[in-house]
């Protein structure tokens, strides 16, 4: 088109430390116009190929350094990458949709604190246990590098969920093959420049760009690659898994959710609705822990429907430059057209839309109104039973649903393939407490959202997961235990 492609921004593969160009491209659209913005490598086999024997090349040299080397060369990235901050927020911002103030202030700021915190707690993660069964013999284990690590990371929040598996794979003494979304593949091109501006050791960490069906499936199913770290869909983590299995790779996924929010009448209205506005709507809706069911109590439902409906029809839509927009476009023009529908079969299924797509008109300037941009929408009267309630839409759309007793709202809130979190609002610390543990869910917020602690383990059970990440989750991922058994008589 006449579309100048001088703007456009050609990404290559970062193997054995050179960048590395590859003959087919992919396109990589700009979600706020719709206009292609970058061209990204169309990996294979032959790429993962060369990326996993140059990171196995590695792992004898960067394996047999102590964690306090490790995290030396890992804290000179995150410094460059701090001082880049801005930089590396408007790439994110581009590439990914969302405001720009939100990748300043969460994604890049969380991607420095994960390569900074597992560079500094890594190395303090001990070796405990010794035992004497009888005398004259002394047990004691090791926790040993166990290889070349697969990473493959989701386009919602591409460089934080990134660096979230790269820095304890690395601290522990593993070499990476990671394999970004081919939505938002920019930002990690971007931190492989920063890998060579600090002379991190060659071949330690690689990165392929490309599709899931051919760069992500040629990654995890390569036989030496003994660990893969997956985040993203519950399909794709399920093909992953049948992958992996015939390896007996170890395996860690971070999948899907359709995560509840149970508002008891005796809670803080106010700052329920504040904090139901972020976990509803930020990041468009696009974070698997985003709340997307939310139950409230008879008492106090349609106080909490007009209120909540009122604050998402007020919500400020519009391009991610924008200082006053709170949502800014879905990532894909695919993912826009699946979350439409998923509103048209709320109303199929009976269902009434009370605010947002198809009921509020979104006016947009001339030059964004190609983006991939919709509503926070509000859907009220669906069954627990219907697609809207059963599966993840991860978009700006959320159903509220009126219960009764506390009995209710905990069996409603689990009546659901997925687990990954849930949050409970109640003046009430014995309702907080008794609901969190019947709720069958990963993480239990009450009164809040979203507060991580990156020593506490995260991640979900049935269809949302397998597995944990946090300090020692991680650190119990990325390497194998040993024990050493000695006769000292």
């Amino acid at each position: 088109g006449k579309d100048n492609m001088d703007d456009c921004i050609i990404l290559e593969n970062y193997i054995a430390g050179m960048f590395v160009p590859c003959k087919r491209l992919l396109d990589s659209h700009d979600p706020s116009t719709g206009k292609v913005w970058a061209k990204i490598p169309d990996s294979g086999k032959l790429e993962i190929d060369a990326a996993v024997a140059a990171a196995k090349r590695a792992f004898p040299g960067w394996s047999a350094l102590s964690a306090h080397q490790r995290a030396q060369h890992l804290l000179r990235v995150a410094d460059l990458l701090e001082s880049r901050l801005d930089e590396f927020a408007e790439a994110e911002s581009r590439d990914q949709g969302k405001p720009l103030w939100l990748a300043k202030t969460m994604d890049i700021p969380r991607a420095v604190l994960n390569l900074r915190h597992f560079a500094h707690t890594i190395p303090h993660q001990l070796n405990t246990s010794s035992v004497q069964p009888e005398p004259g013999v002394f047990n004691y284990t090791i926790r040993e590098s166990v290889g070349v690590a697969g990473l493959v990371s989701p386009w919602n929040l591409p460089l934080y969920l990134l660096t979230f598996k790269l820095a304890p794979a690395i601290m522990c003494g593993n070499t990476v093959v990671a394999k970004p979304s081919e939505m938002t593949s920019v930002t990690a091109h971007m931190l492989c420049k920063l890998l060579n501006e600090t002379e991190f050791p060659v071949g330690v960490v690689n990165m392929v760009f490309g599709v899931g069906l051919s760069a992500g499936a040629a990654l995890v199913s390569h036989p030496n690659v003994p660990l893969v770290s997956f985040t993203g869909s519950t399909i794709t983590g399920r093909h992953i898994a049948s992958a992996a299995a015939t390896h007996f790779k170890k395996v860690s996924l971070e999948m899907g959710g359709k995560n509840a929010a149970l508002v008891f009448s005796d809670c803080d209205l106010d700052a329920c609705l504040n904090t139901l506005k972020r976990s509803a709507f930020i990041n468009q809706g696009q974070v698997c822990l985003c709340t997307s069911r939310i139950f409230v109590q008879r008492g106090i439902y349609d106080e909490f429907l007009e209120k909540f409906v009122a604050m998402a029809r007020d919500i400020k839509v519009g391009p991610p430059t924008d200082p006053n927009v709170f949502l800014g476009a879905l990532n894909s023009q695919p993912h826009l057209d699946k979350v439409r529908k998923y509103v048209q079969y709320a109303i199929d299924d009976g269902g009434s839309v009370l605010c947002g797509e198809g009921v509020d008109n979104l006016i947009l300037q001339k030059e964004y109104q190609n983006g991939y941009y919709m509503r926070p929408t509000v859907i009220t009267d669906v069954g627990d039973e219907t697609r809207c309630m059963q599966e993840e839409i991860f978009g700006p759309v959320v159903c509220v649903s009126v219960f009764e007793s506390e009995g209710e709202a905990v069996d409603r809130a689990n009546n659901t393939k997925y687990g990954l979190c849930a949050s409970v609002w109640t003046s009430n610390v014995g309702v907080a407490h008794r609901v969190a543990h019947k709720l069958k869910v990963g993480t239990v917020w009450t009164n809040c959202w979203l507060v991580r602690d990156l020593d506490m383990p995260f991640g979900g059970v049935k269809e949302s997961g397998v597995g944990r990440e946090g300090t020692q989750e991680s650190l119990q991922f990325f390497t194998e235990p040993k024990t050493i058994c000695t006769k000292i008589v």
